[in-house]
């Protein structure tokens, strides 16, 4: 059986042909460095087995292109940019890595936020590109004593607790589904979404996407939100309403912002692509447009969606992807987000 990879470097490929060829499963990999081209043909479309990244979008029209497919593995825990109906339509399983990063993005979280409240990015920058050791002007604060709003005490929530516990934060936790032995073991405290915001110093986002949490961080909550407050996202994009934050920024009523996610965040990578062959909608150069502004605001920092970008973190995601695999080939599917018709 053939699996096709795509958005794979080449020790990304001799990790996943190592573990194959060591587990003995039947499946012959074929590799490609670049994500899945929206759009285009597959290179192999007789090809059974799909793994792709979040930078690969496999919408219906995609599925349609490999008739023989039977299983999408995403080495990702979000599975938004695949279209759900459409695999479950055809009996398709779909396969996820649940847990690969715990503590790998809440690390990456408080980095942001440690790049914020200490001027990190402003004191190299003045340093490497102008030689001066003054430090006017990048006065931060301390983080101890703070307290941290944590929207999601799942997986990456609770390291996110951990971390702020670490840092002598006050936490303050906000989920759907409450685990007040969690709470109990690592000493915060449960709270409404809304008093969560009005009392948080830092608010920290660990929510997957879905339609529930589209826009979760609105107008609404960023009027709720305690004055001067700093938000961190590095769940997704969608999280949080662009719109909604420009305005909190520009208003002085959020202090500042670490997001290592945006809105349509792919089509601020590709925009030369797009100038040249077109535009996307108009809603979404809209929010492409307003990414720039985000890009050059002093109190935002923005990095490209890495926050799963550790050695050992991409290394779990590709070991738990060939378990994905093998478990479907023993036709004992694990990790699956789909049949969903």
């Amino acid at each position: 059986m053939k699996a096709l990879f795509y958005g794979s470097d080449a020790r990304e490929q001799k990790y996943i042909t190592d573990k194959i060829k060591e587990r003995g499963i039947p499946v012959e990999p074929v590799f490609y460095p670049k994500a899945l081209p929206q759009g285009a043909t597959p290179d192999d479309s007789q090809a059974e087995i799909l793994s792709v990244f979040v930078d690969s979008v496999v919408d219906k029209e995609m599925i349609e292109k490999l008739p023989n497919l039977k299983c999408i593995a995403t080495r990702s825990t979000g599975f938004d940019h695949i279209d759900l109906a459409a695999s479950g339509a055809r009996g398709i399983v779909v396969t996820n890595v649940p847990s690969y990063g715990e503590n790998t993005v809440a690390e990456y979280a408080f980095a942001l936020l440690l790049t914020l409240s200490r001027k990190i990015s402003q004191a190299y920058e003045r340093v490497r590109e102008t030689g001066s050791f003054s430090f006017e002007g990048l006065e931060g604060f301390d983080l101890f004593g703070k307290t941290l709003g944590v929207i999601g005490t799942g997986r990456i929530g609770k390291h996110a607790i951990k971390i702020g516990n670490g840092f002598s934060m006050k936490v303050l936790g906000f989920d759907a589904f409450p685990n007040p032995a969690l709470a109990t073991e690592l000493g915060f405290t449960y709270d409404t979404f809304e008093n969560v915001l009005a009392k948080s110093d830092v608010v920290t986002i660990h929510v997957p996407y879905m339609k529930e949490t589209h826009h979760l961080i609105n107008e609404k909550a960023f009027t709720s939100m305690k004055p001067g407050a700093y938000l961190i996202n590095t769940s997704r994009g969608a999280v949080v309403d662009t719109d909604a934050l420009i305005r909190a920024l520009q208003k002085g009523t959020l202090g500042g912002a670490g997001l290592d996610v945006l809105e349509e965040e792919g089509i601020v990578k590709d925009e030369m692509k797009f100038l040249v062959e077109g535009h996307p909608n108009a809603e979404n150069l809209k929010i492409a447009l307003e990414n720039h502004v985000l890009i050059d605001l002093p109190n935002v920092v923005i990095t490209p969606h890495n926050a799963f970008n550790t050695r050992e973190g991409k290394e779990r995601i590709l070991a738990t992807t060939v378990d994905n695999i093998a478990a479907f080939m023993a036709k004992k599917p694990i990790n699956i987000v789909a049949p969903h018709a």
